[in-house]
């Protein structure tokens, strides 16, 4: 193979804008230096269990260019190291290919003729960058990894609308080596160019309330504002408490903002956080007589049995002292829901279900519909939940999912429905209890049975054999 080069590549880094749970991607350009012959690439990782590369192989035309794009599959957690991954590496192999025509491109044709023809190769290296991870440097206090970061892309900064840069200001506040980094990049400006619509006597009314800038943006109903202030934190916690011990999701439930609660509910908020005053959203709905809000609140499992105030009063007690009627009737369907479930009665249930009830209503042990049906052995009570949505993987306040309470509940029909609907056969409990551990403890045998014969393991049980561990 001569020396000299056949391909130039756009950049020697492929730069990835990481985040969270989604496909990252990366386009590299390759241009041919070959006048006459076209070139045959391949493209191979270091971490086939992280990326995908499209087109993996390829045929470059004399003097034209080629890209492939470098994807990269959706993850649960930020890159070890960043902006640099040390481990994550790219190999281009490249070659003459006067015998291929530029119109046939099998993969399988160029992969197998690369295996025996010598190659001239190209290294790239994998950045990761984006707001995603400058926020997450900078909560870490990881000045290095900020100033990395910024170093390789300004545009992280250049780019940020005003009140995410407020935000990353109040993030970076307690490291002033942190602070002056940002503001040298030009995030305070950025930051400034914020208040078009806050005067500087309600900023500092806000801070003196301890507020951040989502719980602004979810007390004033700002629910595009309070989705990129979300998306900014990525995984960061949303449960920010103000000097009452408030999170954002309380005041947007307290001013009937449901978009913004719909926002923060579903990005991870906590739903039943308590406040200083130990009322929750759901108690804060009901006190209100919030009903839309007070029915989504309970379709996304908010607990109803959590009480507040010297007295121990729960959502149905507050709606009740306060003569909010629909919010009465939608509490207590819930709770006639669990106790027709828990009697067996089906066709009460159904049409309960079918009026709109609520399926996620918990009692105080955190138990579902699904459980006490489980528990007692009926299968089609169980089978009907299941139809309305109720999850199968639900967790009592021991950690105990349905599954669980159909073998202690001695029901084998109702194991086998819920194995047969998908119910995770090696479950496990809080303190580690999966469903045969506690069949094999109770003396179930023909239930132990099935469950190993439809997959599930012995291994790994709980330190103790007793049954009061279960």
């Amino acid at each position: 193979m001569e020396n000299r080069r056949l391909v130039e590549v756009s950049d020697h880094e492929v730069r990835i804008d990481f985040a969270l749970g989604c496909k990252c991607r990366a386009n590299v350009r390759l241009t041919s230096l070959s006048a006459n012959t076209p070139i045959a690439f391949k493209v191979q990782t270091s971490s086939p269990q992280k990326f995908l590369v499209s087109p993996p192989t390829g045929l470059i035309p004399p003097l034209s260019s080629a890209a492939f794009q470098v994807i990269l599959k959706p993850q649960s957690q930020p890159p070890a190291m960043f902006p640099r991954s040390p481990t994550d590496r790219f190999l281009i192999k490249t070659a003459l290919a006067a015998e291929f025509s530029t119109q046939s491109t099998q993969p399988d044709s160029i992969n197998s003729w690369f295996a025996s023809r010598p190659t001239q190769d190209l290294k790239l290296k994998v950045v990761f960058v984006g707001p995603f991870l400058l926020r997450h440097a900078v909560a870490a206090g990881d000045v290095d990894a900020a100033r990395n970061l910024i170093k390789r892309q300004k545009s992280v900064v250049a780019e940020m609308l005003p009140r995410e840069a407020e935000s990353l200001l109040g993030v970076a506040s307690k490291s002033n080596e942190m602070v002056e980094l940002l503001v040298e990049a030009g995030l305070k400006s950025e930051a400034r160019a914020k208040i078009d619509k806050m005067s500087l006597e309600e900023e500092t009314r806000w801070a003196s309330k301890g507020w951040t800038g989502i719980h602004v943006a979810a007390a004033f109903d700002r629910t595009e504002e309070l989705a990129r202030l979300v998306k900014l934190l990525g995984s960061g916690p949303l449960d920010f408490r103000d000097n009452e011990g408030r999170t954002a999701l309380h005041l947007a439930v307290s001013k009937g903002n449901i978009q913004c609660a719909r926002t923060l509910v579903e990005a991870g908020a906590d739903k039943d956080a308590k406040s200083k005053d130990g009322r929750t959203a759901l108690y804060r709905a009901a006190s209100n007589g919030d009903r839309p809000m007070a029915e989504m609140l309970i379709q996304i499992g908010a607990d109803p049995t959590i009480t507040a105030g010297h007295r121990g009063r729960s959502p149905l007690d507050i709606a009740r002292d306060k003569g909010h009627k629909e919010i009465v009737e939608i509490l207590e369907q819930g709770e006639t829901v669990l106790t027709t479930a828990r009697r067996g009665e089906l066709k009460p249930l159904e049409l309960l279900l079918q009026r709109g009830a609520s399926i996620n209503h918990r009692d105080q042990y955190g138990l579902t519909a699904l459980h006490v049906a489980a528990i007692k052995g009926h299968k089609d009570v169980a089978l009907l939940l299941i139809r309305f949505g109720l999850g199968l993987e639900c967790q009592d306040s021991e950690g105990h999912a349905p599954l669980h309470l159909a073998v202690e509940g001695g029901s084998m029909e109702t194991v086998e429905v819920l194995v047969d609907e998908g119910a995770n056969i090696n479950a496990r409990s809080k303190r580690g209890a999966t469903p045969l551990y506690m069949a094999n403890a109770l003396g179930y045998h023909d239930i132990a049975q099935f469950l190993v014969n439809r997959g599930a393991s012995s291994s790994s049980l709980p330190p103790s054999s007793s049954p009061y561990h279960l």
